[in-house]
């Protein structure tokens, strides 16, 4: 079919996109799972989770693909906002970032639309995330799929899909700052 759907997802982690890699294998969508992640810190983190990322996607029979680990860029772009908040502008700007590359990458091969899981997580803001994936998109001329996967069963099936295949939960968003402020909350507990 010439006008169906081929859909580039941007996921920063196994645990966020396993219901929505599930579904997608269960209804035989064309979804190809993009890693782009220079936001996450330290290397080692990056490479375990993206490691549980590519055996989710071959689990699954889910196509993979992995841009370069770009940590320098991403500290280039987060300049001056290293003290934010979680939830915060350093998140606004790293979302804008990595959708914007996955909006390029999207527009070079051949996708028709993107999504992202990156407002899965517990320590995100959906609407955060939806509103850098319009200006990213729009910058590029991509579509963004504006699916909201936490609902519709997605998040039992994330859970579901968590346990079955016992994926590696880490403790922080990704980034040097999420894992220092996931640190001090430890310490005062």
């Amino acid at each position: 079919m010439a006008n169906k759907k081929k859909l580039l997802l941007l996921s920063c982690c196994a645990p966020c996109s396993g219901g929505v890699l599930s579904q997608a294998a269960r209804l035989g969508l064309d979804v190809t799972l993009l890693f782009y992640n220079p936001n996450i810190y330290p290397l080692s983190e990056y490479i375990k989770r993206r490691d549980e990322q590519k055996r989710a996607c071959e689990h699954f029979g889910i196509s993979f693909v992995e841009l370069p680990y770009e940590p320098e860029e991403w500290e280039n772009q987060i300049k001056g906002l290293e003290q934010e908040p979680e939830r915060g502008k350093r998140c606004s700007v790293c979302f804008f970032m990595r959708l914007k590359k996955a909006a390029r990458y999207a527009k070079e091969n051949g996708f028709t639309e993107i999504s992202a899981v990156l407002g899965v997580s517990r320590y995100k803001d959906l609407e955060q995330v939806n509103a850098a994936a319009r200006a990213a998109c729009e910058s590029e001329g991509v579509a963004y799929n504006l699916t909201n996967w936490r609902r519709g069963g997605l998040e039992e099936a994330r859970r579901a899909v968590w346990k079955e295949l016992q994926f590696y939960a880490q403790q922080y968003c990704g980034c040097r700052f999420s894992l220092a402020a996931s640190q001090a909350r430890k310490t005062t507990k």
